[in-house]
């Protein structure tokens, strides 16, 4: 397989296919592409018509949109275990990343990931913090639902990869959460395959002003 990325730094869309790939240790390439640099739209395009990253190449398929992605390689190489197996759970679980693939407009623009910022003393507008409840409520639904309260659904999952943009986005700009939560996202940062994402966003060099990539 062969991942078409965007930038470690910015790029939350890539990060949730990257990271369900490395997590459950799938071999594939990745293609990095510097977002908004000269170039590079003609180069995503030559991978995907659309103009946007991530993109799956798997022997001849190609898959992209991140979601589209994530189900892609839990039904092809996961044998559906990317989802969890209780139809109740599973429900939940699709449902919480179907409203994080579409939703949480005033959390993106405000918020953009950024991997390599920190933010002190960060104004959280009222519309902000309605997304960042509605997500705690999301998490703390799915929490309530799993045995080991390790990841958001039992094992770790789509969701989780799904929401890892967020828990990278409320650690950089210093959001104080309820020590249920914020030990969830503690867990999903000591990742191992989290903290190569941010050391491969360290080591890049390249600034985009942009709201959500």
């Amino acid at each position: 397989m062969q991942l078409i990325i965007g930038n470690h730094n910015y790029s939350s869309w890539s990060l949730r296919a990257w990271l369900l790939l490395r997590q459950f240790d799938l071999a594939f390439d990745t293609t990095r592409i510097a977002l908004f640099t000269p170039g590079s739209a003609e180069q995503i395009k030559a991978y995907n018509p659309a103009g946007k990253v991530p993109v799956l190449l798997d022997n001849g398929t190609t898959i992209w949109d991140s979601l589209s992605i994530c189900e892609y390689i839990s039904e092809r190489h996961l044998q559906h275990k990317g989802w969890p197996s209780d139809h109740t759970r599973r429900a939940h679980a699709r449902s919480s990343c179907a409203e994080m693939h579409t939703g949480f407009m005033a959390l993106r623009h405000a918020m953009p990931m950024n991997c390599r910022r920190h933010v002190d003393n960060f104004t959280i507008a009222a519309d902000v913090q309605q997304d960042i409840q509605r997500i705690s409520t999301l998490w703390s639904e799915a929490l309530s639902q799993s045995d080991s309260e390790r990841f958001l659904y039992g094992d770790f999952s789509i969701a989780d990869a799904f929401y890892a943009p967020v828990v990278f986005r409320l650690t950089g700009y210093g959001v104080k959460l309820p020590r249920q939560l914020q030990a969830y996202c503690d867990r999903i940062l000591a990742l191992p395959a989290c903290q190569e994402w941010l050391t491969l966003a360290q080591q890049e060099s390249e600034v985009i002003d942009a709201e959500e990539v």
